[in-house]
Order: C-alpha cells, then sequence, then structure tokens
C-alpha cells in the first residue's frame, strides 16, 4: 500500500489564505450560483441553498441601499489597499484580483483569516472614503465573505493560479 505524502504534512498551521470578499447586495440568498447562511447552510459537506427567485426579490427588498459595484477606479484603489496591508503588516501577497463585484487575495499571513479579512475591508472602505468614492455612513462590503485555509504549496499555487487566471472556474478544492 502506497501512503499519500500529504497524511505526513503538519497541518496546524496553514501556509497561507485564500480571501474573498464581496460587495454589498451582489450575491443574495436564493442566488443561481447558490449562497450559504451561518446558521443552516454553513456546514462542510451540506448543500448551498437552492436557487429561488421569490426568496432573491425578498433579500433585495431588506437591502439597505442599492448593491454597490466597483469601477475601474475603485478597482484600482482597493487593489492598492491590499497591498498596503501586506506590506504595513509584513504578509506576503502572492495574488491579488479585484473584480466588480468582489475581491479574492492570496497570502501568506499568520493569524486569523477572518480578521485578514476585515483589515483588507477596512482600509479599502478607508481608502474608497478618502478619494471621495463613497461617502462616511456608506457600507461597501457584505458582511462576512469567504476565508480557504491552504495547507500546501500546490494548494497556494492552484489558489493563485484562479484568482489570476481562473474567474469563470470552478474554484479548486483546498483538502
Amino acid at each position: 500500500m502506497t501512503r499519500d505524502y500529504i497524511e505526513f504534512q503538519d497541518r496546524s498551521v496553514p501556509l497561507g489564505y485564500l480571501i474573498t470578499f464581496r460587495c454589498y447586495g451582489t450575491w443574495l440568498h436564493g442566488d443561481e450560483r447558490g449562497s450559504v447562511d451561518r446558521r443552516f447552510y454553513n456546514v462542510v459537506g451540506a448543500p448551498k441553498i437552492a436557487p429561488n427567485a421569490e426568496k432573491v426579490i425578498r433579500e433585495e427588498r431588506r437591502l439597505k441601499h442599492a448593491a454597490y459595484l466597483l469601477g475601474a477606479k475603485e478597482r484600482t484603489i482597493v487593489e492598492q489597499a491590499i497591498r498596503d496591508v501586506c506590506s504595513h503588516r509584513g504578509f506576503t501577497l502572492v495574488a491579488v484580483n479585484v473584480r466588480t463585484n468582489h475581491a479574492h487575495a492570496v497570502t501568506r499571513a499568520s493569524g486569523s483569516p477572518e480578521r485578514l479579512m476585515t483589515t483588507f475591508k477596512a482600509y479599502s472602505t478607508r481608502a474608497l472614503r478618502s478619494a471621495g468614492l463613497i461617502d462616511a455612513e456608506f457600507q461597501p462590503w457584505s458582511r462576512h465573505g469567504s476565508t480557504r485555509y491552504l495547507w500546501t504549496e500546490d494548494h497556494i499555487v492552484d489558489a493563485a493560479d484562479y484568482v489570476i487566471n481562473g474567474q469563470g472556474d470552478e474554484l479548486p478544492r483546498f483538502e
């Protein structure tokens, strides 16, 4: 019997993270792409919330303001803000891609990926406000996002490839 090398790797500390956060109102529960919520659908292996046009309409009615999309100027500012976080905190930014409705970053960083994502959002929001592109009360980001742990060098390479080249492709599995 051949053993897989991955069995012998230390998986107590990830090598990096794939952080994704979305613009406010751009991916609602019931969307055809599927979604998860914090109570029932955020368990590993659990199905996503099924597409449901009526649910999307209900979610749209609950929005505090219109969905937010990033133009070219906003995308440049958000990318620079993510770069600034990594530079200031001493993290290695492996890849970054800011799209019209979300941002991806692959980092080698210590600590909580949720805290890192929150910092990316805070720096980006501050930079957008400083540039006069959003006002002081406006919240451009959805409540949370996705924080994927990257355990191997192959995971980091696959995540970076996805962020840079795979924005129409299915996200790789990092297991």
